[in-house]
């Protein structure tokens, strides 16, 4: 049994990633586009078709894109090293990856080279799964030349090799809540004792179910899950794990705020993200 970032059977952000996880289906990409569970099948359904880790082919070229499935699922085994933290990658990417509703590696390799504002360049694959070892990680880069970090980019366009070049992969990230609701953690804190502490702990510290979502051994200040749009989005369309959708809009904004507003590892430099504006409203540094 694997585990991942927010809960388990209660209510935060992803967890109990089996490793064969669940595949994805038809329906959950359709609720991702539309912003909730959906009926009937779309483009976006027969082009999110990620192959099962039981597909990896037995060659030397299978043997790296394994060992990039490991890294992402994981973690603390695989890329101890690289990791400051008690997260493995599948807590945010859940199924390894491989779930339309949470930040799916599928078609994502297409992308890439990116311009990213936050560091006002162009960005390779590589240089983005840097950018979460050193943020939602809390750890390092990986070195350029790490059969590692070259085995996570194997794995990722392993996962996109159905996805036609130049597709707009639709499923990418989280489906987003457009909720006009005031984050209230007081309640997000009631929330969170109901919900979430039989997985997650009454100090957000974890357990063995979980992950912790807070303190020490959590993602960074950082990280992109730091932003209560982003957590609010994946606590809607994947908690509790496997019951997704069953939240209020305005209770997972209010626990992604109550969690959010909780101490967590700081990174050095972020004063020098975005140097040319455009930062979000909810970046909270």
């Amino acid at each position: 049994m694997r585990l991942s970032l927010w809960t388990c059977c209660v209510i935060v952000v992803g967890l109990l990633v089996g490793e064969s996880g669940c595949t994805p289906t038809p329906k959950a990409v359709s609720a991702l586009e539309s912003g909730h569970r959906g009926d009937g099948l779309t483009s976006a359904d027969m082009l999110f078709a990620p192959p099962s880790p039981q597909m990896i082919p037995g060659d030397q070229r299978g043997e790296q894109i394994r060992l990039g499935y490991e890294i992402i699922a994981n973690t603390q085994e695989y890329g101890r090293s690289y990791v400051g933290n008690r997260l493995n990658c599948t807590n945010c990417h859940l199924d390894a990856g491989r779930n339309p509703n949470a930040a799916s590696f599928v078609g994502i390799s297409r992308l890439y080279p990116e311009y990213r504002a936050r560091v006002d360049r162009q960005m390779t694959l590589a240089d983005r799964i840097n950018e979460c070892f050193e943020r939602s990680m809390n750890g390092k880069a990986l070195p350029p030349d790490s059969s590692k970090l070259q085995a996570v980019v194997a794995y990722i366009e392993w996962l996109s090799q159905n996805v036609p070049p130049g597709s707009a992969v639709p499923w990418r990230g989280i489906p987003r809540l457009t909720s006009s609701h005031i984050p209230d953690p007081v309640n997000g804190k009631k929330q969170f004792a109901v919900k979430c502490v039989s997985c997650h702990g009454a100090d957000g510290q974890g357990t063995r179910a979980a992950p912790p979502v807070w303190g020490p051994h959590s993602y960074t200040i950082a990280a992109e899950m730091v932003r209560v749009t982003v957590a609010a989005s994946f606590i809607k369309s994947t908690m509790p794990r496997g019951w997704g959708w069953t939240l209020t809009d305005d209770e997972a904004v209010d626990v992604a705020a109550y969690v959010n507003s909780q101490p967590r590892p700081d990174v050095p430099g972020k004063q020098h993200d975005w140097p040319k504006g455009g930062k979000p409203a909810d970046i909270p540094y």
